[in-house]
C-alpha cells in the first residue's frame, strides 16, 4: 500500500533470483588469486610516499617543530646558535624558514647537550652500563592498536633521542610495511634466531648423549643453517636514523608450528626465552636504548617469546565491552600460560636442587586507545576502575590526523604538519606525545631502580671483600 514504510531489506529474499548471483563454488586456487591481488593493492598502498626508488624518506621537521617539540631551546636562540657556529648543520630553505632532517636534528642535540644551559635536558637519559628497555605490545584481540601504539612510541623515543630498535612479531607485516622494511622469506624475520637458540640447545644435549654413549637427537638442514645466523644479520636500517628494524613475513607464522615440534623433540628446551637468549647473547641489548616488540594477535608461540623477552608489557584496548571483556580474558591467559610455566620448570629445579625461576615484568599498563570522549567516557571510567594501577593516566584519542597518517600508511610524526590545520596537528600530535611520555617515564624509572639495585649490590660484595 501507497505510504507504508519499505520493509527492512531482509524480507522477501527471492531464493531464485538469489542463486543466479552466486558464482561457480569456490575451490582452493581462487584464495591463491585473491591474495595475489591483495599483495599487488597493498604494494601500491604501502608506497604512498615512497620516493621515485621504491624506498621510504623521512621528511624534514622545521625551525618551529624542532623547537617546540626536539630541542628545548627559543627559535631566536636557535637561529643565534646556528650563526653563531656556521659548521653545524644549517638546514635548508630561505630566511627564518628553516628545515632539517632528524640526522641534523641529533647533531644539534649533541652540540646544545655540551654548549647549552645545564638545567636543560637535550639528550634523553639513560644511565650508562644499563641494558636497553624492552617493551611488548600484545593483546590477543585484533583491531586494538597494537602495530599503531608500537610504531608511534618507536617514533617518539626515536625524536626523543633514542637508538630503538623494532622487532615485527606478526606475520601480517603491519609494523614492516609502516617501517619501510624489505623482508623476502623467512630467514630473514625473527624465525632463524628461534631456530638457533633450539640448535644449540640441541647440541648441548647432544654433547650429553655422547658422553653417556646414546645416540644424538637429529640435527637437520634448517638447524645447521640457522647456526650462521646471528641477530645482527637479520636486522635492517630503516628511513628513520635510529630505529632499525627486524621485520616480518606470511612464513613467519611457521614459527607457530616448528616451535612446538622443536620443543617435542627437546622437553628441556625453555622455548619461551628464545628470543631474548638471542638479544642477549648477540649483544643488542647493549646497541640499542629501547627495543619495541609487536606482536601477533593471539597468544602463541610468538607472542609469549616476546612477553618473556619484555621488560614492560603494554596491552591496547578499545573502550568497549568486548575489548574489556577480551582484554581480561587475555590477562587471565598469561597467568594460566607463565604459571604454568613456573610450576613445570620449579619442579624440575626442586628435584635437581637448582634456584626456582619465576617471570617478572618491571611495569604492566593497559593503554585505551581510539578513545572517543564523548561517547566513551562511562565505560572507560568503569575500565579505569577495574584494572586500576594496571592502567595509563591518558586516553589515546581518535583524531582526524590519526586517521588520516594511517591510510597513507604513515605515522603521524612522518605526516608534514602543512598538509593539517596547525591545532588539528598539534591535537593529533599530543594523542601519542602524552603516551610516549607516560611510557617514557617507566622506562626511566626502571632504569634508575635497577641502577640503584646494581649499586647496592656493589657495594654489598666490596663490603664483603673488604670483611
Amino acid at each position: 500500500m501507497s505510504g507504508k514504510e519499505p520493509l527492512p531489506p531482509y524480507f522477501n529474499i527471492d531464493p531464485e533470483k538469489a542463486a543466479k548471483r552466486l558464482s561457480d563454488p569456490i575451490g582452493t586456487a581462487r584464495f591463491a588469486k585473491a591474495a595475489a591481488f591483495a599483495a599487488r593493492g597493498r604494494q601500491d598502498l604501502a608506497e604512498r610516499g615512497y620516493a621515485p626508488d621504491g624506498r621510504k624518506r623521512l621528511r624534514r621537521f622545521s625551525t618551529w617543530e624542532v623547537c617546540k617539540y626536539l630541542i628545548p631551546v627559543a627559535p631566536a636562540h636557535f637561529r643565534r646558535v646556528l650563526r653563531k657556529y656556521p659548521a653545524l648543520p644549517q638546514g635548508t630553505g630561505e630566511g627564518n624558514s628553516k628545515w632539517f632532517t632528524l640526522d641534523e636534528v641529533l647533531q644539534l642535540r649533541d652540540h646544545f647537550a655540551t654548549e647549552g644551559a645545564a638545567d636543560r635536558e637535550y639528550r634523553p637519559w639513560r644511565p650508562e652500563g644499563m641494558p636497553a628497555k624492552t617493551i611488548a605490545v600484545a593483546n590477543f584481540k585484533g583491531g586494538v592498536g597494537k602495530t599503531s601504539t608500537a610504531a608511534h612510541l618507536a617514533m617518539s623515543a626515536a625524536l626523543d633521542g633514542y637508538k630503538v630498535l623494532v622487532i615485527d612479531l606478526d606475520s601480517q607485516g603491519s609494523m614492516t610495511s609502516i617501517m619501510g622494511g624489505q623482508v623476502p622469506d623467512e630467514w630473514s624475520t625473527a624465525f632463524p634466531l628461534l631456530a638457533k637458540d633450539y640448535a644449540l640447545a640441541l647440541q648441548d644435549e647432544n654433547r650429553v648423549r655422547e658422553a653417556a654413549g646414546q645416540p644424538p637427537l637429529p640435527f637437520d638442514e634448517t638447524l645447521t643453517e640457522a647456526l650462521k645466523i646471528g641477530a645482527r644479520d637479520v636486522i635492517q636500517p630503516t628511513h628513520w636514523p635510529n630505529i632499525d628494524l627486524l621485520g616480518a613475513q606470511l612464513n613467519l607464522y611457521w614459527a607457530e608450528f616448528q616451535v612446538p615440534v622443536w620443543r617435542m623433540g627437546l622437553r628441556s628446551w625453555p622455548l619461551w626465552d628464545a628470543l631474548s637468549n638471542s638479544l642477549l647473547n648477540d649483544g643488542i641489548v647493549d646497541q640499542y636504548d629501547i627495543i619495541i616488540l609487536d606482536t601477533p594477535p593471539a597468544l602463541g608461540y610468538l607472542t609469549i617469546n616476546a612477553l618473556a623477552a619484555a621488560d614492560i608489557l603494554l596491552v591496547p584496548l578499545g573502550a568497549t565491552f568486548l575489548e574489556f571483556d577480551s582484554t581480561g580474558r587475555f590477562f587471565d591467559m598469561l597467568y594460566s600460560t607463565f604459571a604454568s610455566v613456573e610450576d613445570g620448570e620449579n619442579a624440575a629445579r626442586r628435584r635437581d636442587g637448582l634456584p626456582e625461576m619465576r617471570f617478572e615484568w618491571d611495569a604492566v599498563r593497559a593503554l585505551i586507545t581510539r578513545f572517543d570522549a564523548g561517547q566513551q567516557t562511562d565505560l572507560a571510567n568503569v575500565i579505569q576502575a577495574y584494572f586500576g594501577d594496571f592502567m595509563t593516566t591518558y586516553r589515546q584519542e581518535m583524531t582526524a590526523m590519526v586517521g588520516q597518517a594511517g591510510e597513507q600508511v604513515n605515522g603521524i610524526y612522518e605526516a608534514d604538519y602543512r598538509e593539517f590545520n596547525r591545532d588539528t596537528y598539534v591535537r593529533g600530535r599530543e594523542t601519542f606525545d602524552r603516551t610516549w611520555a607516560e611510557v617514557k617515564e617507566l622506562i626511566m624509572g626502571t632504569w634508575w631502580r635497577d641502577q640503584q639495585m646494581e649499586q647496592a649490590e656493589q657495594a654489598g660484595e666490596e663490603g664483603q671483600a673488604d670483611g
